[in-house]
């Protein structure tokens, strides 16, 4: 079983930086590296060491800029791995996809326990596992480990 995080708007509160869409359309990367994280992850590193070490992967599936060039793509799959090292420097993910916009996120899971947490609620019901929104993702998490 692998639970996956989408970043922008699940983990990283993105939509709260100011100026993003424009930083977005003038293919800036600001808004990436300065989102702050959206809930408290020394919890939630906790929670991710306690699920790997019982077997369960953590990975991320996160979406580039739905206008990305090439080269902006590649700028932003570096800032958005620097993040996660920033704000979550003891976690090594099991997977890391950071894809075009709009790629099925369900391409990603080939085992119907997989979980996603997701903003999106079209990636959430496309999803073929179970999928959560943002809402309580270290309760959550708990009781996926039994807590």
């Amino acid at each position: 079983m692998t639970i996956y995080f989408d970043m922008d708007g699940t983990c990283a509160d993105f939509y709260g930086v100011d100026g993003w869409l424009d930083d977005l359309e003038n293919s800036r990367s600001r808004p990436y590296a300065e989102a702050k994280p959206l809930f408290n992850f020394s919890a939630f590193a906790r929670q991710i060491h306690r699920l790997q070490k019982i077997g369960i992967s953590v990975g991320i599936i996160s979406w580039l800029s739905k206008s990305g060039t090439k080269e902006f793509n590649e700028e932003v799959t570096e800032v958005k791995i620097e993040w996660l090292q920033k704000h979550l420097p003891s976690v090594q993910f099991d997977e890391i996809h950071i894809v075009k916009y709009g790629t099925p996120k369900q391409n990603f899971s080939n085992n119907p326990f997989d979980i996603l947490f997701d903003d999106e609620e079209k990636n959430r019901k496309a999803w073929t596992g179970t999928a959560y929104d943002v809402q309580n993702i270290l309760e959550i998490l708990r009781t996926i480990k039994g807590e």
